[in-house]
């Protein structure tokens, strides 16, 4: 899918690997809509690309909304939407102090269950109306985000792994919905990376986590992550399902 001279809009794009994929599909020729609820990083990713910024909070139906809206008139029209933007707080459902309250739990689901849903939703109306790509009957793309943990969450992580489940649950029946549109939705699951979350531990601890990796035994770059997406895009035969990048790593209990 050529998305040269079309715009591409980023969810959460304003660091780490929503940042890295903003670059790699700069660097493909999309003009770039930044979404992020960090203005002032936004805003400086934004002009780096020669893209524009929209303040978004994925729980907030009507910033999304205007997100996907200012992407859409973008040059082009909207062709794809990939959403970076979740939170992983852990926490036991029975901890020390006795039963976790609820509203962490719902937090962890809203923003990265309900906040993959709110912008799928919005970004995939916007793409089925118009017309496909010059030489092709695509309309579009979804990227969304999940993680290892839906598949072996750890300890601490039940309602980000339920999160992250329902993301890789939604991908195929929002592709067979989407197909004939001509727009198609993919998951990446992504392992450990390299993101500024974890760039707040200790040398020590990042590279004790990046030896659990089985090969290559390091955290993975953002830029990595950014090529797929790059890939994603290239390859029309890539939808309804959701992709694993992770170097083999099969999460221990703890």
């Amino acid at each position: 899918m050529n998305i040269e001279d079309t715009t591409a809009l980023v969810i959460g794009g304003a660091s780490g690997l929503g940042e890295a994929t903003a670059r790699r599909l700069a660097d493909v020729g999309a003009e770039l809509v930044i979404a992020d609820r960090d203005a002032e990083r936004g805003e400086a990713v934004a002009a780096d690309l020669g893209g524009r910024f929209a303040h978004a909070d994925v729980t907030d139906e009507g910033a999304v909304a205007a997100a996907v809206a200012l992407a859409a008139g973008g040059t082009g029209g909207l062709r794809v939407c990939v959403n970076c933007a979740g939170i992983g707080t852990p926490m036991r459902m029975v901890g020390r102090e006795g039963v976790a309250p609820m509203d962490s739990f719902e937090r962890t689901i809203a923003v990265n269950l309900l906040g993959t849903i709110r912008v799928l939703r919005l970004a995939a109306a916007a793409m089925v109306g118009q017309d496909p790509l010059p030489g092709s009957d695509a309309r579009g793309l979804c990227v969304n985000t999940a993680s290892v943990a839906a598949y072996d969450g750890q300890i601490g992580q039940v309602a980000y792994s339920a999160s992250k489940g329902g993301v890789v649950g939604l991908t195929l029946p929002a592709a067979r919905e989407l197909a004939g549109r001509g727009v198609r939705v993919v998951t990446i699951a992504p392992g450990i990376f390299d993101t500024p979350l974890l760039g707040q531990l200790p040398d020590a601890a990042r590279a004790s986590l990046g030896a659990a990796v089985p090969y290559p035994s390091r955290l993975g770059a953002p830029d990595e992550f950014g090529a797929l997406v790059a890939h994603i895009v290239d390859n029309e035969m890539l939808n309804g399902e959701t992709i694993r990048l992770d170097g083999a790593l099969r999460m221990a209990p703890r």
